[in-house]
């Protein structure tokens, strides 16, 4: 394999992406900005966030179609990394917080490239949560989350195949099992109401500050025993699973032959004239 991603982002697909993202972080974030009237009447909007996600991951999907990138290979390979991160998730569901899902979506977003691991990332959280009964108002988020995790992994800023690149992913692992938790409790954290400990409670209205380190607090006291074995668990398997599996997915995009474009032979009548052509041999002309 070269030193490339497998299936580069171009910027359509990118641009679609892009808006993906400015989508989820305004709806992680937007309690923090409004006042507490307007936080306490939309505190239930979820369910246009869903609308909206599937939305745009159809655009970036399109986008993909119309370059002539998403092909009936690549979606082979996104159907195998959707089934494989939800069966993954089957085995766990989140106990303990431990999420082995996460292990190939990192992976397959590190071979194949930033836009394979956003689309694989966001159908294996959902083929996950079709599997498990986990369909609440959670999933967009979730599927953002996830998302992003396969995203990052295929702009890593590492040599696909080198020495480094193991221990690097695995950082990686370990970063993102705590960003995943830190990000997903915003959903309903600022819904809690009375709900959250004195001093971890969302007030709306408040200053941006203020919340922040109320957040910072809930986080400690309730989320991060939960995180930290997320993210352990993700990086000792890509230490010890890791480089087998990057090699599966490898010898699969090399043997589908991702971006090598068609060549359609000529058959009939020009491909029997092509056929008894005279060609070389030893200088003199044989007619075959």
């Amino acid at each position: 394999m070269t030193g490339r991603r497998v299936i580069p982002l171009r910027w359509p697909a990118a641009v679609a992406v892009g808006v993906v993202g400015v989508v989820g972080l305004i709806a992680f974030t937007w309690p923090f900005f409004v006042s507490g009237d307007v936080a306490r009447d939309h505190g239930n909007d979820a369910p246009w966030l869903f609308a909206v996600l599937l939305g745009l991951l159809a655009v970036v999907c399109l986008a993909e179609v119309t370059a002539g990138r998403l092909d009936a290979k690549t979606v082979a390979v996104l159907g195998v990394a959707a089934a494989a991160g939800g069966g993954l998730r089957l085995l766990s569901a989140g106990t303990a917080g431990l999420e082995p899902m996460f292990f190939v979506v990192i992976v397959a977003g590190c071979v194949l490239g930033p836009g394979v691991g956003f689309v694989a990332g966001a159908l294996a959280v959902t083929t996950g949560a079709l599997l498990t009964g986990g369909v609440g108002p959670w999933l967009p988020f979730q599927m953002i989350c996830s998302g992003a995790i396969g995203l990052g992994a295929g702009v890593l800023p590492v040599r696909p195949g080198s020495r480094l690149e193991r221990w690097v992913v695995a950082g990686y692992a370990l970063v993102t099992g705590l960003a995943f938790g830190l990000f997903m409790n915003l959903w309903f954290w600022p819904f809690l109401g009375s709900g959250a400990a004195s001093g971890m409670a969302f007030v709306p209205g408040a200053p941006l500050s203020e919340n922040l380190a109320h957040y910072a607090l809930f986080y400690l006291a309730t989320s991060l025993g939960w995180d930290l074995p997320r993210g352990v668990l993700n990086a000792v398997l890509v230490l010890l699973a890791g480089p087998a599996l990057l090699r599966v997915f490898r010898r699969g995009a090399r043997r589908a032959a991702f971006g090598v474009p068609v060549v359609f032979e000529p058959t009939g009548p020009t491909a029997t004239a092509a056929t008894d052509r005279a060609v070389p041999v030893h200088g003199s002309q044989v007619q075959r």
